[in-house]
C-alpha cells in the first residue's frame, strides 16, 4: 500500500531512509530501490493542464478552413443585429442564436481539434451536421429574427427601384395572365424548389467522391445562405402579394400543388424574406456548379434539365407574387459569385492545406457499402487545377471566336 505525505513530512521521510540506507551500506541487507511517491505539485498540475489547453487551441486554429470562419461569423452577424435590432424578442432570438453557435463550436472542437480522428466515419459526420444543420435551421428562426431586427418594410422602395430600373413589375405586368391551369404550373416549380434542394445537398454531403467538388458545392451553398439570410434583415419587405394586393384583378387559385405552396409558406417561411430571392439564388447556384462540373457524372446528365427547371422556378417566384424583378437580379448575382468565388477559395485553400501537411476540408463517408474512396489531396487538386485552365481556355476560345 502506497503512502502519500505532504511536503514536509516527505522530506523528513527521505532523509531517514538515507540515514538508514547509510548505516547499513556495508551489511548484507541492503535496502535497494526505495520509491516514495511524491504528488505533483498544484502549479505542475495547472501547468499541465494549460499545455493541454494551448495544444487543443493550437490544434483547432490550425486546422480550421475558410469556410469554419465564415460561418462563425455569419452567427456573430446576427448576434450583431439582433443587439442593435428594434423589434419584440430579441432576448429569445439571441439564445437561439447563440444555441446554433455553441453546436456548430462543439461540433469544430472534436473535428478541427482532432478529438474525433480525421479520415473516421463520425468525424465525417460530426463536421457535416455541425455546420449544416444549424444554418439552415436559422432559416426557420428567421421567422422570429427579422421581427426582432427590423419591424419595419421597404416594399414601396423596392417596387419603385423595380419601375426606375426596368420599367416594368412583373407581377403587375403577369397579372392577366393568371389562370388556375398557370398557377398551377407555375406552384409545381415553385414547390420543386425543396426538392431540389434535398436531391443536390444531401447525396453530395454523404456520398461525394471527391473532395474538391464536395467543398466547393458546400461553400458555395454557404454563401448563397448566409448572405441571403443577411439580406433579408437588410432588405426586409412583404412582396407583392401583400404590399400590391389591392392591385390584382385576378386572384391566384390552383389545385393540389398552389394549396401545397401556401400551407408550406405559412407553415414555415420567414415572411418577409424576400431580397435577395433564395429561391432564385439556391437553384441557379446547383445549375451553375453542375455546368462547372459537367464532365463528371450525373452532372453532365442533369444540368440541362436543371437549367430548365430553374428558369421555371425564377418565373414562378414572380407570377404567384413572392418576390420583385430586383429581387430576382440579387438573387442571379449572388449565385454566380458563390459559385466562382467559392471555386477559387477552395483551389487555393487545398493547395495550402495539402503543402502544409494539414487535414482536407472535408473527408469522404466511406460507408460499408460504398465504393468511394478518399482520393489522394494533391492528386485530386491537381486535377481540378487542370479542369480549370482547361474551362478557362475554351472560355477565351469562344470569346476569339
Amino acid at each position: 500500500m502506497t503512502h502519500y505525505f505532504g511536503p514536509e513530512r516527505t522530506n523528513a521521510r527521505v532523509g531517514e531512509l538515507q540515514q538508514l540506507r547509510s548505516r547499513t551500506s556495508g551489511s548484507s541487507a541492503v535496502c535497494e530501490d526505495v520509491h516514495v511517491s511524491v504528488p505533483p505539485s498544484a502549479s505542475a498540475v495547472a501547468s499541465g493542464i494549460a499545455r493541454g489547453r494551448t495544444s487543443l487551441l493550437s490544434r483547432i486554429i490550425t486546422n480550421l478552413a475558410v469556410q469554419d470562419y465564415f460561418i462563425a461569423g455569419y452567427f456573430l452577424v446576427l448576434l450583431f443585429a439582433l443587439a442593435v435590432g428594434t423589434g419584440p424578442g430579441r432576448e429569445a432570438c439571441v439564445r437561439t442564436v447563440l444555441g446554433d453557435l455553441g453546436f456548430f463550436c462543439t461540433g469544430i472542437v472534436l473535428t478541427r481539434g482532432g478529438i474525433l480522428r480525421e479520415g473516421t466515419m463520425i468525424h465525417a459526420l460530426v463536421y457535416r451536421l455541425c455546420g449544416f444543420l444549424p444554418v439552415f435551421l436559422s432559416y426557420f428562426q428567421l421567422r422570429h429574427i427579422l421581427p426582432a431586427v427590423a419591424p419595419t418594410s421597404v416594399d414601396a422602395h423596392l417596387v419603385a427601384l423595380d419601375l426606375r430600373i426596368f420599367g416594368v413589375e412583373p407581377a403587375l405586368a403577369w397579372d392577366r395572365f393568371v389562370t388556375a391551369n398557370t398557377t398551377e404550373w407555375f406552384a409545381f416549380f415553385y414547390f420543386s424548389y425543396f426538392f431540389l434542394l434535398t436531391v443536390h445537398v444531401i447525396p453530395l454531403l454523404l456520398n461525394a467522391s471527391s473532395r474538391i467538388r464536395l467543398a466547393h458545392f458546400a461553400f458555395g451553398v454557404f454563401i448563397v445562405v448566409c448572405f441571403g439570410h443577411i439580406g433579408y434583415m437588410l432588405v426586409p419587405g412583404w412582396g407583392p402579394y401583400r404590399a400590391l394586393a389591392g392591385q390584382f384583378q385576378h386572384p391566384l387559385v390552383g389545385g393540389f400543388f398552389w394549396n401545397l405552396v401556401k400551407a408550406t409558406v405559412d407553415a414555415g417561411g420567414s415572411q418577409k424574406d424576400i431580397f435577395p430571392s433564395l429561391h432564385t439564388a439556391l437553384p441557379t447556384y446547383f445549375a451553375i456548379f453542375s455546368f462547372m462540373h459537367r464532365r463528371h457524372k450525373p452532372f453532365r446528365y442533369t444540368w440541362p434539365i436543371l437549367a430548365f427547371t430553374v428558369t421555371q422556378i425564377i418565373i414562378a417566384t414572380m407570377f404567384l407574387r413572392w418576390h420583385y424583378l430586383i429581387d430576382i437580379v440579387a438573387g442571379l448575382t449572388l449565385a454566380i459569385t458563390a459559385a466562382l468565388v467559392s471555386y477559387r477559395v477552395v483551389l487555393w485553400e487545398t493547395a495550402r492545406r495539402d503543402r502544409l501537411g494539414l487535414e482536407p476540408i472535408y473527408s469522404i463517408v466511406a460507408w460499408p457499402w460504398s465504393t468511394n474512396a478518399a482520393t489522394d489531396s494533391s492528386k485530386e487538386f491537381g486535377a481540378a487545377l487542370r479542369e480549370h485552365e482547361v474551362a478557362d481556355e475554351e472560355a477565351r476560345d469562344e470569346a476569339a471566336q
